[in-house]
């Protein structure tokens, strides 16, 4: 076979994913990746309105779960994070050595964020007495003074957000998006009077998440990550991981529930009503850019970007053909831009003095939902043309053009949803059958490279080791969709409707 072939203005072919996805996010013009600091990178005005509009997503989200937004400080002080992992490191060794985390004390404290946090040591030419720290995330700084809100179960059950930048010292191959140093970040904080609370709050943040994917037409895999890709500060972790088109999945969401670990360390507190103090229980619920990532790989082709329109910084760009010919075209054309935004459709008119190949090439390639053209022609007869991203091309009347234009991002929609629908179970298969002789395990077929697996598991850790091992990819953990009927787990034989899947992970 030939070298793969090249897709406009030196786009690499989608089928070379690992080329692509870098390629299209600067052609794009999503961000700049030049920024003297690996892992930083500069947004695009592009760029930051999607990624404003996918946070407005989680906002709305926030409004209807009675959310309310916070901002906190940005440094930490150094005697917080020891806290941070003070807990963080009992709560890992105690389920190492399955006790209860108040049963173990520990001298040496080596868990949380300390080897991946930014350091401030200096105010101006000044030594700081005690050395600060830029935020990981902000369990630290938000818990510290929930201890001050809370004293009465009339302020529970307390429930915040904040979308705000972390920094965490990445030291794996960085990724614009995917793993960054400087990440964008959503992270929802609750504080319950009890377990059952917080356990609400979970099944309320997987449906806030499921909400926020179908606006971004992303399908997803939901599972309780294994024990041993925890959170150690959690008592469970739940994940939302996309399929991306090299097989490989992106957790993009994650929820945790905390009981009241957090709280025993933070001395959160509250009076219940007989008068009793009783520890709060929490949960958190973060995303972050990943997101923005997870849909430029999933919808994007060899053209460009496909953006979903829920969050398409324009989801109509209103193109005049022959203009020097006719002196109504732009007049008209900008009062059809008028009704739209009037509609609450976010349109804009490309007037530049270039051929209008130059024009679809760079809408096409910035993934603008609708593509609009009007010219004297269409006047005359009353239609314009609108041309879907997605491919689909018609006339429709210049005088229900709100109509016609909604209707088309309905369509580019359902469409996404349907590729990335049939991308996903194009990707996550059966794993075959094992069985087992003198030598050890065996697959009854090879694992295939850019496949997600799935299958029966009521095994034990052992169990999950084996299978990752002989695999060479890692659990994701217990799918929260179970099979419709028992089948035979893969290692012990035994009935169930439980699954889990095995992938790829970035």
């Amino acid at each position: 076979m030939g070298a793969p072939r090249k897709a406009k203005r030196g786009i690499p072919p989608k089928s070379d994913f690992n080329s692509w996805y870098p390629s299209i996010i600067e052609i794009a013009d999503l961000v700049d990746k030049r920024y003297p600091i690996k892992g930083m990178d500069v947004w695009k005005p592009y760029g930051l309105k999607a990624m404003s509009l996918i946070d407005s997503l989680a906002r709305n989200q926030m409004s209807l779960t009675n959310h309310h937004e916070h901002r906190f400080p940005l440094l930490v002080p150094e005697n917080l994070l020891d806290k941070e992992n003070k807990l963080v490191s009992r709560l890992k060794a105690a389920r190492e050595a399955g006790v209860d985390p108040s049963e173990l004390r520990m001298d040496e404290e080596d868990s949380g964020f300390k080897k991946e946090v930014y350091w401030v040591t200096h105010g101006g030419e000044n030594e700081l007495e005690s050395p600060m720290f830029l935020r990981p995330t902000s369990e630290t700084p938000m818990y510290t003074m929930f201890s001050l809100w809370v004293r009465s179960h009339s302020d529970l059950p307390l429930k915040t957000f904040q979308i705000v930048n972390t920094f965490r010292y990445e030291t794996k191959q960085t990724r614009s998006f995917i793993r960054v140093r400087e990440i964008h970040f959503f992270e929802a904080h609750t504080v319950h009077a009890d377990e059952g609370g917080a356990t609400d709050q979970i099944a309320e943040d997987a449906t806030m998440v499921q909400n926020i994917l179908h606006d971004l037409c992303l399908p997803s895999l939901v599972s309780k990550r294994p024990v041993w890709d925890t959170f150690p500060g959690a008592w469970y972790t739940m994940a939302a991981d996309v399929v991306m088109p090299n097989g490989r999945t992106l957790q993009v969401a994650t929820y945790h529930h905390y009981r009241d670990q957090w709280a025993k360390a933070f001395d959160l507190k509250y009076e219940d009503s007989n008068g009793m103090t009783q520890f709060c229980h929490q949960t958190t619920f973060g995303m972050s850019e990943r997101l923005l990532g997870s849909l430029v790989g999933m919808h994007g082709d060899d053209q460009g970007l496909i953006m979903p329109p829920a969050v398409a910084p324009y989801q109509v760009v209103l193109l005049p053909i022959a203009a020097h010919v006719r002196d109504d075209v732009i007049p008209e054309i900008h009062a059809i831009s008028d009704r739209l935004n009037e509609a609450g459709i976010r349109t804009i008119v490309d007037e530049r003095d270039v051929r209008p190949g130059v024009k679809h090439y760079d809408w096409e390639i910035k993934g603008v939902p609708i593509r609009l053209e009007l010219g004297p022609r269409d006047i005359d007869s009353g239609n314009c043309i609108i041309s879907e991203r997605t491919g689909s091309k018609y006339e429709a009347p210049i005088s229900n053009i709100v109509k016609s234009v909604n209707a088309a991002l309905i369509s580019v929609a359902e469409e996404l949803r349907n590729r990335a629908t049939m991308h996903f179970s194009e990707l996550v298969s059966e794993l075959p059958e094992i069985s087992k002789d003198q030598e050890g395990f065996h697959f009854s077929s090879p694992i295939e490279d850019g496949k997600v697996y799935s299958f029966p598991f009521c095994g034990s850790d052992s169990d999950a080791e084996i299978l990752e091992k002989l695999s060479g990819l890692t659990m994701l953990g217990e799918c929260a969709e179970e099979y419709e009927e028992a089948r035979n787990c893969v290692m012990t034989g035994i009935p169930t409707t439980k699954k889990q899947h095995l992938a790829r992970m970035y």
